[in-house]
């Protein structure tokens, strides 16, 4: 797995090497000197687009200063061709596409991550994703899923939703892809579902049923804002 702090030791190393100051090579990547050190400390990693840069400026091939932070072959190949421009590529690997999910921008992520939907990316990746896409690219994902899973899976990915992947959840839960009983763990997130859920009883999508689990997530719901 990709080490930042294993990668920022040999940034540091090799800027030393090159008898360079931080603000020197700060100046050079047009980045703060807080920047370079927040790297070298490996509390934060650079914008991938300039791996080629940092490569020139020490003499070093892209795949020697990707390799020093200890990547898989899978995270190798995915920050090379990102550095490159290519967010097209097939994503073999779910988990080290998350793994590198924090180094990466919101649109590269999704870009890649729609490379997994060929195989159907599973709800598990899409509540590790979540963290660092928008909701849109979350909805885009959501629609390419399968909710075959159990309850407790969805209930951790909901949090992480806004209104349009929160709807989306309802329209699934009302065609009967999603276990109804979820609506309790909905309303707490979006109350207007309420209205929502006592037509859609009255109509016969529902059970009556679901006018409990509605009572519940409102009761969720005046918690949540109490407290």
């Amino acid at each position: 797995m990709f080490n930042t702090k294993k990668w920022g030791l040999y940034i540091s190393r090799l800027r030393k090497n090159a008898d360079m100051t931080q603000s020197e090579l700060a100046n050079k990547l047009l980045v703060t000197r807080q920047a370079i050190s927040s790297y070298e400390l490996g509390d934060s990693f650079p914008d991938v687009s300039i791996l080629i840069q940092i490569a020139s400026i020490f003499d070093r091939t892209l795949d020697e200063l990707i390799h020093a932070g200890g990547a898989s072959a899978g995270e190798h190949l995915i920050l090379k061709q990102v550095a490159t421009g290519k967010t097209t590529m097939p994503v073999e690997n779910a988990e080290e596409l998350i793994a590198l999910a924090p180094l990466l921008k919101p649109s590269t992520l999704a870009a890649l991550s729609k490379n997994l939907e060929v195989k159907g990316i599973e709800i598990s990746h899409i509540i590790e994703l979540a963290e660092y896409l928008n909701d849109e690219n979350v909805l885009d994902l959501l629609e390419k899923t399968d909710y075959e899973v159990s309850n407790e899976l969805i209930e951790k990915l909901i949090p992480l939703l806004e209104d349009q992947s929160h709807h989306h959840l309802l329209q699934k839960i009302l065609d009967g892809e999603v276990d109804w009983h979820l609506i309790k763990s909905l309303i707490p997130y979006a109350d207007y579902m309420m209205e929502l859920v006592e037509a859609a009883v009255i109509e016969g999508v529902l059970p009556w049923e679901a006018l409990e689990a509605k009572k519940e997530g409102a009761i969720a719901l005046w918690n949540k804002r109490t407290h």
